[in-house]
């Protein structure tokens, strides 16, 4: 029976090749290598088997895989074939200090995730050597995603092809209408977080914006029905659909002392109020946006103007407030 040629098969047969020769101390004949590598011992006749081993060992050296043949026969001609290890490893990885702290920060941002182990491993190795301590970065939590309470159920939803239903709210419509939708992509364009898939009661691809989102996002057990198309591009989706700049509007807080670092260099104005608080004055553009932000502080910030902004701050803290109470202690 002849040997299966699939991509799948042929990429088990090449990695198995390479590990054979790693393995190695000395060149390996041909009859040798097709003994230890599975695939080769399936392969019915001779000139067949060397017609795959050379295509595979030119496919090999298209990859950049060191592999050399040398004379290993004493009293006839006769090749060997083998990966040099110090060729095929990568070699020391050497970061100035500004990349190796952006690399922490990056393995920081896995820490509570399925490949928190890799992540950590990872990150030792490439400051072994360096004057690193095993965790330099305490304090800081950087984190994928903004402030509304949708991203993490939706970002979960898309990873597992998970059916959701959530209430969302679109300029204009009034009250929020419940969509029912298989998930595609979560992506950040211009500051704010989009979920693009496909609206089963519109039948038709859609764009939501996190924000706009009205409720608690739940899963509903279906299977996906709708495959992601080929040549989707969220982005061009995104600016197509919610393209528009918001106009900026002035935005008053009250910031307590030594935080809100952020909302400081974007203020026209930061008056002291008392040993407490802070006056900030700034401009922000979309409300609900900016509406997230605040509310990640927490008691930090408080809106004193416009009412429509605290407004959306306490209704976000109150959901955030309401998740955790729903979890099962």
């Amino acid at each position: 029976m002849a040997a299966p040629n699939t991509p799948k098969a042929k990429a088990e047969r090449l990695l198995n090749l390479t590990m054979s020769l790693l393995s190695s101390r000395i060149p390996l004949p041909k009859q040798r290598i097709r003994h230890l590598v599975e695939a080769y011992r399936s392969v019915e006749s001779d000139e067949a088997f060397d017609r795959m081993f050379e295509r595979d060992k030119d496919d090999l050296r298209a990859m950049g895989v060191p592999l050399v043949t040398e004379d290993i026969g004493v009293f006839e001609d006769e090749q060997g074939y083998r990966i040099d290890r110090r060729d095929y490893d990568l070699p020391p990885i050497e970061l100035t200090a500004q990349e190796l702290a952006v690399v922490g920060l990056a393995s920081r941002a896995w820490a509570h995730a399925a490949m928190a182990g890799t992540a950590a491993t990872a990150w030792r190795k490439v400051a072994a050597g360096d004057e690193v301590s095993e965790d330099p970065f305490v304090g800081l939590e950087p984190h994928v995603g903004g402030g509304e309470p949708a991203f993490e159920p939706l970002k979960d939803a898309v990873l597992t092809s998970a059916t959701v239903r959530f209430d969302y709210a679109r300029p204009g419509e009034g009250e929020p209408r419940s969509r029912h939708v298989e998930p595609w992509y979560l992506t950040a364009w211009h500051g704010r977080w989009y979920l693009v898939g496909h609206d089963l009661d519109r039948s038709a691809p859609r764009v939501f914006r996190l924000s706009r989102v009205a409720s608690a996002v739940t899963t509903t057990g279906e299977g996906a029905t709708q495959p992601v198309p080929g040549d989707l591009d969220p982005v061009s989706m995104i600016a197509a659909t919610d393209g528009g700049e918001p106009q900026a509007g002035p935005a008053v807080l009250r910031v307590r002392v030594g935080t809100g670092h952020v909302l400081r260099r974007r203020a026209r104005t930061v008056t002291s109020l008392d040993d407490q608080w802070d006056r900030v004055d700034l401009d922000h553009g979309d409300t609900a946006t900016v509406a997230a932000e605040i509310a990640s502080h927490g008691p930090d910030v408080v809106v004193e103007e416009p009412a429509q902004l605290r407004q959306d701050v306490v209704e976000r803290l109150r959901a955030v407030v309401g998740a955790h109470e729903e979890v099962p202690a």
